[in-house]
């Protein structure tokens, strides 16, 4: 499967986003999806998962600002971002994975999108 993230941009703190994944290659209805996030110099860091069955988990710290949401008739998954802040500024990726359980690890991700760079203004 292929996955190209796009939505990304520059925004003013306090203002929304909404990132979108689309995949291309095969369908992603039995996938888990995921997005993460990196800031140059820094780890990848985990920042959504939704399974299947549309159950959804967002890191601790994002989840009252973050939502994960998926289109299996559209093979897309979207990342609802309110509230920015300039410290959510980076590159987001979003990736698919086999595994059934939950997954906030890079390591258990299959596939990569390319990224797509959000930059935050304060």
């Amino acid at each position: 499967v292929q996955l190209q993230a796009s939505g990304g941009g520059l925004a003013q703190a306090g203002g929304s986003l909404r990132l979108s994944c689309a995949a291309t290659g095969r369908t992603i209805r039995d996938l888990r999806m995921g997005w993460f996030r990196q800031v140059p110099g820094k780890e990848r860091e985990f920042v959504a998962t939704i399974s299947r069955n549309e159950y959804t988990y967002v890191a601790d710290s994002l989840a009252d600002r973050f939502t994960i949401s998926r289109d299996n008739g559209k093979n897309t998954v979207d990342l609802q971002i309110n509230k920015l802040m300039p410290g959510d500024t980076a590159v987001y990726y979003c990736a698919a994975s086999s595994k059934y359980t939950i997954a906030t690890q890079s390591s258990q991700y299959d596939y990569w999108g390319q990224g797509t760079l959000v930059t935050v203004s304060s």
